[in-house]
């Protein structure tokens, strides 16, 4: 089974799109939107809702009015200020630290489980996608993140017993001609959030190999070597594309130097074209929505994923 994390060192890069794009030639695959404060591949993949689970994570305080005694301690314990002068808790404000409830004598605080998100199943033209929604204002993304990817790998381990059973119940000439063409190759696809972050983190350890998006700015430079440390830091191998490389020709060519001086592989650059958000707008990859210079660049980076991903240098 191998893993394919795509991240980039800041937001904006399009890496969305490009995933996207790559599940699309991928053509089947486990799929895993990383992004869970911002999950927005579903939008270019079209699912279909199949499971629909909640995540609990985090813990709220509460107050029981009839056992509370007035003496005022959990208001004054409080640095978050959570507690009004009624004595009930702003959940918003909770950061579920838990001291009123360990210091309440009268024993009338509650500190119980909260629904901080919802996590997804669904179908894709491409193959089941593992996606989440985290709440507003709520924490624990990382712990969430941990969770999809989990569900992926299970999802992935189970699809390739189903298909390896399937595989020989078939004659060879029906496996021949139907069964090789649509057969699950083992590959997970994570499209990972944006930053070095604790979301960042829990989607990248211990994958087969990180895709780095990035951009030719100044800080799409300073990012990529952010981000790249990370990686380096997880023992997770990297590899780096260029997103709308035509914009600063001297910026790409200086961060294609750059991996080359550091032995990262480099992908290949990818031009800016207007025609993400059109294929974004219709609710489908680029790669599907035109065939033009764009696309043919984005099948190129994905060889040269393929390549490195599974040894494959033809």
């Amino acid at each position: 089974m191998k893993e394919l994390t795509i991240i980039s060192g800041k937001g904006g890069t399009g890496k969305t799109s490009l995933a996207g794009s790559f599940v699309s030639l991928a053509k089947k695959s486990i799929i895993s939107d990383c992004d869970v404060d911002a999950a927005n591949l579903s939008l270019i993949l079209n699912p279909e809702l199949q499971e629909k689970h909640q995540f609990k994570a985090s813990r709220k305080a509460s107050i029981d009015q009839s056992k509370c005694s007035g003496c005022d301690l959990c208001r004054q314990l409080c640095r978050f200020g959570a507690i009004t002068g009624e004595y009930e808790v702003n959940y918003l404000a909770c950061e579920g630290c838990g001291l009123c409830f360990y210091a309440c004598p009268e024993e009338a605080v509650y500190y119980e489980e909260t629904v901080s998100g919802e996590w997804y199943l669904s179908v894709t033209p491409y193959g089941p996608l593992v996606h989440a929604q985290l709440g507003v204002a709520e924490e624990n993304s990382g712990k969430l993140v941990t969770l999809l990817r989990q569900k992926a790998k299970e999802l992935a381990a189970k699809t390739a017993e189903e298909q390896t059973e399937k595989k020989y119940n078939l004659n060879e000439t029906t496996q021949k001609d139907n069964f090789s063409a649509g057969y699950y190759d083992g590959l997970i696809i994570n499209d990972g959030p944006p930053g070095i972050g604790c979301p960042v983190i829990a989607s990248l350890g211990g994958s087969s190999m990180a895709l780095v998006v990035t951009e030719p700015t100044l800080s799409g430079i300073h990012d990529l070597e952010r981000i790249l440390s990370v990686c380096n830091h997880f023992n997770v191998p990297p590899l780096v594309c260029i997103n709308r490389a035509d914009l600063d020709e001297e910026n790409a060519y200086r961060i294609e130097d750059y991996c080359k001086e550091q032995n990262i592989p480099f992908a290949g650059g990818i031009p800016f074209s207007r025609k993400f958000s059109e294929a974004a707008v219709n609710k489908m990859p680029l790669v599907e929505y035109t065939e033009n210079g764009v696309s043919r660049s984005i099948k190129n980076v994905w060889n040269k994923i393929t390549g490195n991903l599974f040894g494959n240098t033809e």
